[in-house]
């Protein structure tokens, strides 16, 4: 029998009896992440890693019922051994390693490769059969190094500065923002969105250490803005609170950025191809690194790479699922996010 199988309610281990980030409540939820199409509200108990447990009740609830693991710790269900190995995608974000009766599979998450500076950086974790994102699977997604984009960010908020222009990153509030202030962190004070820097204080608490930034209230002045950097949420975006700044230009931080004709390009004044999701060279790296005899390939370019996979000689098969429903990768707003943004 085969360790798991996909349902209407999410990625499921029958043996063990427990989902791995189900869409629909159920009784025992095991979490990749904090993300909002990955954790949701109404299931009975949560397992996720020591760090996703204070982002998860700031999000959803205070109320939910949270067991927690290390990376590399494990715990034991119904005789399926689960463990956590980290994932690079957010902080505490983490691969789901399943083990019975010798058999191993490894659920993904979100994950990329590349280590952002912040987040422990993924770790590839042998494996009978592997289950995969594929955001951005595709060949033509393939991300510069971080600093070369970083320095980009830099300069562009230099030359705003020298213009008197105010620098505005659109940027997700749990994932992006916090690597931006990480990287960016500096001579230049960064002032964060509510849900931002909501975020930043159970992250800080949690024992994460993270470069100070300043809160936006009511009586930061436009002057204080122009002068420094500014982080928002998606949701932002269009807002009137943007268009009433001091000649306000807009950035957009998202691996879409890598294609110049993408349609985010339409409402910002510049674009930076920064993503927490593995490229193309990135996916191909984390798959042969496994070892998997088979791979599902969950949320993306399924169509495109499960077949590519399989023209490598990598038994694949497409899944689908509710992972990246929001329509990509900065467009996801959950209602925490929507509540702080009114």
């Amino acid at each position: 029998m085969a360790l798991i199988e996909f349902t209407k309610r999410g990625i499921y281990c029958k043996q063990g009896d427990f989902y791995v980030d189900p869409w629909w409540p159920v009784d025992y939820a095991v979490t990749t992440h904090g993300h909002s199409d990955h954790v949701r509200f109404g299931n009975k108990y949560y397992l996720c890693h020591t760090l996703t447990k204070p982002i998860i009740k700031r999000r959803i609830s205070e109320d939910l019922n949270v067991e927690t693991l290390e990376y590399g710790e494990s715990i034991t269900r119904n005789g399926v051994n689960i463990s956590f190995f980290p994932a690079g995608h957010i902080i505490g974000s983490a691969q789901v390693r399943l083990e019975y009766k010798g058999e191993v599979c490894v659920i993904s998450g979100d994950y990329k490769i590349e280590d952002d500076g912040i987040t422990v950086p993924f770790e590839p974790v042998k494996c009978h059969s592997f289950v995969s994102e594929s955001t951005f699977g595709l060949p033509v997604y393939k991300w510069q190094k971080q600093e070369i984009v970083f320095n980009g960010i830099r300069n562009w908020v230099n030359d705003n500065i020298n213009q008197q222009k105010t620098s505005v990153l659109i940027a997700y509030s749990l994932g992006k923002a916090q690597r931006l202030i990480k990287n960016l962190a500096g001579d230049t004070p960064i002032y964060v969105h509510n849900s931002i820097a909501n975020l930043n204080e159970v992250i800080i608490e949690a024992g994460v250490n993270l470069p100070k930034t300043i809160r936006i209230t009511p009586e930061t002045t436009k002057d204080e803005l122009q002068k420094g950097i500014v982080i928002v949420p998606p949701a932002m975006r269009d807002s009137r609170w943007i268009k009433n700044l001091s000649h306000p230009v807009t950035g957009i931080c998202s691996g879409w950025m890598q294609v110049r004709a993408h349609r985010r390009w339409q409402s910002a004044d510049a674009g930076f191809a920064l993503s927490d999701h593995a490229d193309w060279p990135g996916l191909m790296e984390a798959i042969t690194a496994t070892g998997a005899e088979k791979v599902y390939v969950t949320h993306g370019f399924t169509a495109a790479f499960s077949r590519f996979l399989n023209d490598e000689g990598i038994e694949a098969a497409e899944v689908l699922t509710r992972f990246g429903q929001e329509d990509d990768e900065e467009n996801k707003v959950d209602l925490a996010e929507q509540n702080e943004n009114k």
